[in-house]
């Protein structure tokens, strides 16, 4: 019988047989202790550099393998068990404390980019309560290509797609699909949105501008009734808030 979908993914155990019917994607967004600021809710994006270590520790020891988001599309995986890894945004911490743990147990990851924020701060968090953060910039993603991970887009700006007219939409998408294959000198073929934020207008935008891939923030599997202009993920995060959560994530646990 097919376990229950966790609402959020903190740890492997009991889910190793789910996570082998399909194609799980896991969302990651800032690998980093938390920086902290009164009334803000920034701090639930943040997964302790040691946590993101035993986590793929974890699923290396319980024999899964770094899965590519192309995946999806074609579920060729002759029994093998693959996760993949996302992370949205680009952060610089992903630089720092990700990319060792991920190579030392033979995984990579995508991140999806801001085109216009490279090397820039978390301007459209701040509003909402989080604390300024920067992003990797044009060295510090080659150097994330160049130890074998892979970039996507996320739009110019981070913008709520679906709430701009169909002109600047298409703009969003379009222009960092191209900007950042000028930069970078390769295809990028996949795409995120923003806030996890579509509809059905969205996405054929995205499929138009040849995105092979886009995610979402459903959680679920994925196999090949998967539409590919919505791929589910598990975001990674502590799964409830009680005194010991936040004495976990303060201290790195």
């Amino acid at each position: 019988m097919t376990a229950e979908l966790p609402r959020y993914y903190l740890r492997l155990g009991h889910l190793a047989p789910l996570f082998a019917e399909g194609l799980p994607v896991l969302t990651y967004h800032k690998v980093a202790r938390p920086k902290w600021r009164l009334g803000g809710s920034g701090a639930l994006l943040y997964v302790s550099p040691r946590l993101f270590a035993e986590q793929v520790a974890e699923l290396h020891t319980a024999g899964f393998r770094s899965g590519g988001i192309d995946e999806a599309l074609r579920m060729e995986r002759n029994g093998d068990r693959k996760v993949v890894l996302t992370f949205d945004d680009g952060f610089e911490n992903l630089h720092a404390h990700a990319m060792e743990p991920m190579a030392s147990h033979g995984f990579q990851g995508i991140t999806y980019l801001i085109a216009d924020r490279l090397g820039g701060i978390n301007e459209w968090e701040i509003p909402l309560g989080c604390a300024r953060e920067r992003l990797m910039d044009v060295v510090q993603t080659r150097e994330w290509l160049a130890a074998g991970n892979k970039i996507g887009a996320h739009t110019l700006t981070h913008p709520h797609l679906t709430q701009l007219d169909a002109s600047a939409a298409r703009e969003e998408i379009t222009a960092s699909k191209k900007k950042l294959e000028d930069i970078f000198g390769q295809r990028i073929d996949h795409f995120c949105y923003p806030y996890g934020d579509y509809n059905e207008r969205v996405c054929d935008m995205v499929a138009e501008a040849g995105f092979l891939t886009a995610t979402i923030t459903k959680r679920g599997l994925n196999n090949k009734a998967t539409p590919p202009m919505a791929l589910r993920r598990f975001m990674v995060r502590y799964p409830k808030w009680e005194l010991r959560d936040w004495w976990r994530l303060w201290t790195g646990r």
